[in-house]
């Protein structure tokens, strides 16, 4: 912590912006669930940004078939081209942020992939957006325009879940060396998988709160992968954390 930006406002007067912490875990949660932009879509992919339909929060996720919840994700959303992404949100001050919120990812992703029913996702969907006010095929309509059906759309997610093709995100204030690594090589490996970090700065000065998001993540070699110029790895449970032990 302990950086500073600066506001300039239209007479050319600099306000200093001091970086702050969160004041809770609840607050960046709640801030994403409002903002989904902060998860930085033209970051993710320049050419096509990424936009953001907020499945709901507190996702659980099952361990069996037809199973109770075991574990909650934070959020869940999917993005226009029916991609289920996963993200989890932590504090830099939570000493989980290093090593156990990835375990806690790959549990969620290998049981989201095989017991999500597509049924339940969508269910959660409109029950969100009905709650709120808001009309859940309009919300959709908007998100993936005239070119498919939502029909199709939910299609979409069910083969995405299948094949794994899903994207896992660690969102927090700041994101630790330790993290940043390990998510640079496993996107650099997996496929169809992608494993981001969102890093959201808070600035504070004067009145004003500026919020700053920068993805991580995505190396040359990661780019190269996902783009089919070269062969990811496939992955199970035990290599994957083989994997990521050999990089604390």
């Amino acid at each position: 912590m302990g950086g500073r930006i600066f506001h300039l406002n239209d007479k050319g007067e600099a306000t200093p912006m001091e970086e702050k912490p969160y004041e809770a875990e609840a607050v960046l949660q709640e801030l994403l669930a409002e903002y989904p932009d902060f998860l930085a879509g033209d970051q993710i992919n320049s050419e096509a940004p990424r936009r953001w339909l907020l499945v709901t929060r507190e996702m659980s996720v099952p361990d069996e078939d037809d199973g109770s919840a075991r574990w909650s994700l934070d959020h869940l959303f999917l993005d226009q081209d029916a991609v289920p992404t996963l993200v989890e949100v932590k504090r830099s001050s939570d000493t989980r942020i290093r090593r156990e919120v990835v375990g806690q990812m790959l549990d969620y992703s290998a049981n989201a992939v095989a017991y999500w029913p597509v049924e339940e996702i969508k269910a959660k969907f409109e029950a969100r957006s009905e709650a709120n006010g808001e009309d859940p095929e309009e919300m959709l309509t908007t998100l993936i325009g005239e070119e498919q059906t939502i029909d199709d759309f939910w299609q979409t997610v069910k083969t995405n879940l299948r094949s794994g093709k899903i994207r896992m995100v660690f969102l927090a204030d700041n994101i630790p060396k330790e993290l940043r690594r390990v998510v640079e090589f496993l996107n650099e490996q997996m496929d169809p998988a992608e494993v981001l970090a969102v890093e959201v700065k808070q600035f504070v000065g004067e009145g004003m709160t500026t919020l700053v998001p920068r993805v991580l993540g995505q190396t040359e070699t990661a780019r190269r992968r996902k783009s089919g110029t070269t062969a990811g790895k496939q992955w199970d449970e035990a290599s994957f954390m083989t994997a990521v032990e050999q990089r604390k």
